[in-house]
């Protein structure tokens, strides 16, 4: 039924300084950047794995605030990286906020390494590492 993921979609306060993050630093490339008809901004970034729609309303947004234990909800994003300590060292000396520098990941059966940073907004973004092919349960 499904063919591939396609999209996540989260709200940014800032449409340039979230661009400035996820096109300029982490490399996505700008598919589309408009403003629909109620003011808000959108723009779409592909990862070479599926896209990251950005919405940002003309009135701002809060801050992003971590998903508390036992909620349901999104807990970060994550992308593949070819090397996570030298993308996180890159990010590092950018000023990004640090959440939890690199060390091997805790779901070894899916991926090597991991590292957990914070967007402009707050959001949690993972940069994660495989080594090997990735063995299907």
């Amino acid at each position: 039924m499904i063919k591939s993921f396609e999209h996540v979609g989260m709200v940014t306060a800032d449409m340039d300084r979230s661009l400035a993050f996820y096109r300029d630093l982490l490399g996505l490339r700008l598919h589309l950047r408009k403003t629909m008809a109620n003011g808000t901004e959108v723009a779409f970034l592909d990862s070479g794995g599926g896209m990251l729609e950005i919405f940002a309303p003309p009135g701002g947004a809060t801050p992003a605030l971590d998903l508390p234990p036992a909620t349901s909800g999104v807990l970060h994003i994550t992308f593949l990286v070819e090397s996570v300590d030298e993308s996180f060292a890159k990010l590092e000396a950018e000023g990004v906020e640090i959440k939890e520098r690199p060390r091997p990941a805790v779901n070894s059966e899916v991926l090597d390494r991991v590292a957990f940073l914070r967007d402009p907004d707050g959001i949690i973004v993972e940069l994660a590492e495989r080594r090997g092919e990735l063995k299907r349960i």
